[in-house]
């Protein structure tokens, strides 16, 4: 480059009208053209001055692109996380699938998503929307350990009702008994022995006791008991797809009908 001193850059018509860009060569897949600016800068260096010649340029991102590879995801991936409200909390593989899962989902779309867009130190719409996402469902699978922490407990009760109602009733059981003068007892009948007639009465006598096998009854089966539907589920049915809907009205109608405004810049013809 060469000092003011042997060169001076100017534009030829202007810097509003020097810059001019083709209505056919504005398009671009991804973004809109909304403006330019032109004009010149003068720095100082310890060699001598010199004039710098700028043009910037104003892109606006497409809705329908991210839409499609973003926002829908996101969002089919947030109520996916709320379908597990609806299931039985006893149900633990299955809500467990569907909390990690989803929680895994939105951590690989924010990093894809973040990886197609410019690095830059703040935080976009798109990043709020993905971080409020994500927040929503890591939300679901807190929701669900709460309401399995208190299952948890309702499981121990019925289980030791279950195991009570299993033990059949003791009974006394019927009793072959030794009486005097080789008599016999069996259910409190007493009953003496001929012993001229049948010899292998006194066998059966002179034994002290015989118990008799009692008819078993059985046990009735025990009641299955099943937990009622948690008050936090009833709640989160409700809570989380009213705060989820209110967020999306208020962020696109935040993000729609916002405009940049850039001071200076020459919108394209």
């Amino acid at each position: 480059a060469y000092p003011v001193s042997e060169v001076v850059y100017t534009w030829t018509l202007g810097a509003a009208k020097s810059v001019v860009v083709a209505e056919d060569g504005s398009r671009l897949n991804q973004y809109h053209l909304i403006g330019q600016t032109a004009g010149t800068e003068d720095i100082y260096t310890s060699r001598g001055q010199y004039t710098v010649m700028m043009a910037h340029f104003y892109l606006k991102r497409k809705i329908g692109y991210f839409v499609i590879q973003t926002y829908m995801p996101c969002f089919m991936t947030v109520i996916l996380s709320q379908v597990s409200f609806w299931l039985n909390r006893e149900s633990v593989p299955a809500r467990t699938v569907f909390g990690v899962t989803t929680v895994l989902t939105m951590t690989t779309l924010s990093i894809s998503a973040r990886n197609s867009l410019p690095k830059v130190a703040y935080a976009t719409a798109m990043d709020w929307f993905i971080a409020v996402c994500y927040a929503f469902v890591f939300s679901a699978l807190i929701e669900f350990a709460t309401v399995n922490y208190f299952t948890k407990r309702s499981w121990a009760w019925d289980g030791k009702k279950a195991m009570e109602a299993q033990q059949p009733k003791k009974k006394d059981p019927l009793a072959l008994s030794k009486k005097p003068n080789n008599a016999c007892s069996a259910g409190g009948v007493n009953y003496t022995p001929n012993l001229n007639k049948d010899t292998a009465i006194a066998t059966i006598s002179n034994s002290t006791s015989v118990p008799l096998k009692s008819a078993e009854t059985k046990a009735p089966d025990p009641k299955k008991t099943y937990n009622s539907v948690s008050k936090i589920d009833k709640m989160s049915r409700i809570v989380f797809p009213v705060l989820f809907g209110t967020f999306n009205l208020v962020y696109w109608a935040t993000y729609l009908n916002r405009e940049p405004v850039i001071k200076g810049a020459v919108s394209p013809t």
